[in-house]
């Protein structure tokens, strides 16, 4: 049978090697003709059969082929060597940055937000906690309440004593004339509060510095000596002036039978500085208001107070009719008003604000050994919510005097203890 296409024969080739040539030479190539695909009308040619492992199946058909980067109507009848089938979904030439590898890159901007929310989130996680401890370590922790004795049964909510001391402590005599503080020597109080967080919102109750309190049995704050009660009436800020926070504490708690959990000061000076820090406070004042003992000198209407001004204007009493009852009232809405406007995205979101106004306070606060800034900072919050209409805030109850002390009213005071103890809300009214 003849091998050779055309009637050619092993004889014909020129040769014999390859095909079982015993010859020591090497076969020489041989031509074949060249198979041409779709030549044109009028060619003849025939394709040889192509082997059955490369034949499409039954059905299928041989997509067309498709040419890129030059004019499809010109067809050279010649295969391009495409592979029909191969590759991951888009055909040949695609890939993941656009049709046929030509365009640019996508911007995977899934990618990039994720990221940069992780990257600020972790900033702010760290920079969280850096803030935390530096200001825990700034908090000045003095007050031992441990060594206050026969204190009442703790109620629900907490009960925060705020005191505002004219302690002069690190006061130079240039910001003593300044502030018109004087120069006395030791620290009285100039404000009492007791401020309850709780579950009915919080409530503010000032205690007048005139307030006739009886002085009970105590343990000297420093000597740890036991001194026994007499009966001996005072004043409320006597209290503080004869052994501290400690026996002002326990002589609250005496008189009140209300437990106080915490224990928080700021003097003179770091007042004037908060107030300064945050830029001033704006009051709206409904009358004019002039003391020449505070230094206070203020016209009526909406008016921002730095520093020494809103001093002034938290320990004028001589202006007002009813002197310390009309102060406490002051001092209750210039504070929840400080509160309100400090705690605000505008100084809470911005370092150059926040760090100045917690270093000025931080740097004068005494507070109670068990406080921890959490808690200081709920304190702050609660105090904003006075004014928000969250909460209340009042004087105690006051029946008259007796001689230059303000007695309190027994009867609305045991009521207000009931309510606070309970943690309901305060329907007890004061002066």
């Amino acid at each position: 049978m003849n091998e050779w296409p055309n009637g050619w024969s092993g004889d014909q080739s020129g040769n014999r090697y390859g095909y079982g040539s015993g010859s020591a030479e090497p076969e020489g190539a041989r031509a074949m003709p060249q198979v041409r695909r779709g030549a044109g009308p009028g060619y003849q040619g025939h394709e040889p059969p192509m082997p059955a492992s490369m034949s499409p199946r039954r059905g299928a058909t041989v997509p067309p082929q498709q040419s890129q980067g030059y004019d499809d109507s010109y067809d050279d009848g010649y295969n391009t060597g495409q592979v029909y089938g191969g590759g991951r979904g888009g055909g040949a030439g695609y890939d993941d940055y656009g049709a046929a590898g030509r365009g640019r890159p996508r911007p995977r901007w899934g990618k990039r937000i994720k990221w940069t929310v992780i990257t600020l989130v972790a900033v702010l996680a760290v920079t969280s906690v850096a803030t935390y401890f530096w200001a825990d370590g700034k908090l000045r922790r003095k007050v031992d309440l441990s060594k206050v004795i026969d204190r009442p049964e703790t109620g629900d909510g907490t009960n925060y004593l705020i005191v505002g001391s004219d302690s002069r402590e690190g006061m130079t005599a240039e910001q003593k004339r300044k502030l018109h503080t004087g120069s006395a020597e030791g620290k009285r109080t100039d404000s009492m509060m007791i401020l309850h967080d709780g579950s009915n919102g919080p409530t503010l109750i000032s205690l007048p510095r005139d307030s006739d309190v009886e002085i009970p049995t105590y343990i000297g704050s420093d000597s740890g000596k036991k001194y026994p009660g007499t009966g001996r009436h005072t004043k409320l800020n006597a209290a503080y002036a004869e052994d501290g926070p400690e026996l002002l504490v326990r002589t609250v708690e005496y008189n009140t039978k209300l437990h106080i959990d915490h224990y928080v000061e700021i003097g003179f000076a770091g007042f004037a500085n908060i107030v300064d820090a945050i830029g001033g406070v704006e009051m709206d004042l409904p009358k004019a208001i002039k003391d020449k003992d505070s230094g206070a000198d203020f016209p009526a209407g909406k008016q921002t107070l730095n520093g020494q001004q809103a001093l002034a204007y938290v320990r004028t009493r001589h202006a007002f009719a009813q002197q310390d009852l009309d102060r406490t009232k002051n001092q209750q809405k210039f504070l929840a008003t400080l509160a309100s406007q400090t705690a605000t995205p505008a100084t809470v979101l911005n370092p150059f604000k926040l760090y100045p106004t917690m270093s000025a306070g931080l740097d004068t606060l005494v507070v109670d050994k068990d406080m921890s800034l959490w808690s200081l900072g709920e304190m702050f919050f609660a105090m904003k919510g006075v004014t928000g209409g969250e909460g209340k805030s009042m004087n105690m109850p006051v029946s008259g005097s007796n001689g230059g002390n303000l007695v309190w009213d027994k009867a609305k005071l045991r009521q207000l203890v009931q309510q606070l103890n309970n943690d309901e809300k305060v329907t007890v009214s004061g002066n």
